[in-house]
């Protein structure tokens, strides 16, 4: 499952958790948490979606009270060859 939040929501979602848990950096809370920056920063970025497992963790560390919805891992997805394809 993926935690589904807007692109602005997101990111200010992550503020705040650097903020509560005192780090300066998204670079230095990427490593606190143990996920590889470049991912951290596409899902600063809105790129990608949380996994639940991860939003779950960054709540429980920060203490922050937040809701979001939940969608399926292959959400967005679509089915390979529809664009190679053409008839």
């Amino acid at each position: 499952m993926r935690a589904k939040l807007s692109k602005k929501k997101q990111r200010e979602f992550l503020v705040k958790v650097m903020q509560e848990v005192g780090s300066p950096s998204l670079f230095e809370l990427s490593r606190r948490i143990d996920v590889n920056y470049s991912t951290m920063k596409n899902y600063f970025n809105g790129d990608r979606l949380f996994p639940k497992e991860l939003y779950e963790n960054l709540i429980k560390i920060s203490g922050l009270k937040c809701r979001a919805e939940f969608v399926e891992n292959n959400w967005g997805q679509i089915k390979g060859g529809k664009k190679g394809r053409r008839n």
